[in-house]
């Protein structure tokens, strides 16, 4: 059977007569006739009861057309689906980004989105900056939000800056109460911290904010005393919660609130970490170029 098939059949369901069937469907009567009959005849059983007088349904036929309208619908939809996946207004979209964003761009960046493009399925993963790159290479995700490397990106992959902020340490609050850290209006002074152990994070998870951290003790002449090492963000600040050290996080990060842990901004400068959109420069997928737009439109002035 065809499609003209079905619609013959939807006319004649709904007009209970050949003539009239045939006239709003612009043929004549004797071909929707043999139409039909060959419908029947594909489907092994009468679709319509004709007399002289008349025509019905047969039962068969009533409950085929139950199943038949609802499928030349979903056809009909296809159209206008098509249009809309070639505009970007519905589709998928796969967004990996780094926890330390979850606290930043990230929230502005999906609500947005998702008023915008209600209807596009958006999966979200948070992966670290290396993983996200080979995601991104491999096709496995859309575009990711990422620290970038110091080396370049790989030549397939674009970028476009988002957001930098400055580092701010993240410490036990029983240390900045009991006198163990030098304080200055609330702004972390001297240099008597840095001898406090560290807490950071594996080099290759994110290389260049690794490197920021330990160019940061190199310029002071301080070598740090890393004590333990942990890749989500998170975690890093529930074991700086439990005391076991001291953490340079993105300021945004004061964002996760959590007992037993105060934010304090660097005196003296503070270094300043960078934190983009990546995707595959080829990729020319509407529902992505859209997330691009909309990311660029929310990063600072200072940013692309």
């Amino acid at each position: 059977m065809d499609l003209r098939q079905l619609n013959h059949f939807i006319a004649v369901a709904e007009e209970l007569h050949f003539g009239r069937a045939a006239e709003r469907l612009g043929m004549t009567q004797p071909p929707l006739s043999q139409s039909i009959m060959a419908l029947e005849r594909e489907l092994g059983a009468s679709l319509f009861a004709r007399t002289k007088r008349n025509v019905a349904l047969t039962p068969f036929g009533q409950q085929w057309l139950e199943h038949v309208r609802p499928a030349l619908g979903a056809i009909a939809e296809l159209g206008i689906m098509a249009e809309r996946l070639r505009e970007g207004t519905a589709g998928r979209l796969a967004l990996s980004f780094v926890s330390s964003a979850d606290y930043s761009i990230l929230p502005a960046l999906v609500r947005r989105y998702a008023t915008a493009f209600g209807d596009v399925e958006m999966t979200l993963a948070e992966a670290t900056s290396d993983v996200q790159i080979e995601a991104l290479v491999e096709g496995r995700i859309d575009a990711g939000i990422l620290i970038p490397p110091a080396s370049a990106l790989p030549a397939a992959i674009a970028y476009r800056p988002l957001l930098r902020e400055p580092l701010v340490a993240a410490v036990p609050d029983s240390w900045a109460e009991d006198g163990r850290l030098e304080l200055d209006q609330g702004r972390l002074t001297g240099e008597g911290w840095m001898d406090q152990p560290l807490l950071l994070f594996p080099r290759h998870v994110s290389p260049t904010f690794h490197d920021l951290i330990l160019d940061h003790y190199r310029v002071k002449g301080r070598q740090p005393s890393i004590r333990q090492r942990a890749i989500q963000m998170q975690t890093i600040i529930s074991l700086v919660s439990a005391e076991m050290g001291l953490a340079l996080v993105p300021a945004s990060l004061q964002n996760l609130a959590r007992t037993g842990v105060r934010y304090l901004p660097l005196a003296g400068g503070a270094p300043m970490l960078e934190t983009g959109l990546a995707w595959r420069r080829a990729d020319e997928a509407p529902t992505l170029r859209a997330l691009v737009d909309i990311a660029l439109q929310l990063a600072e002035p200072s940013g692309p």
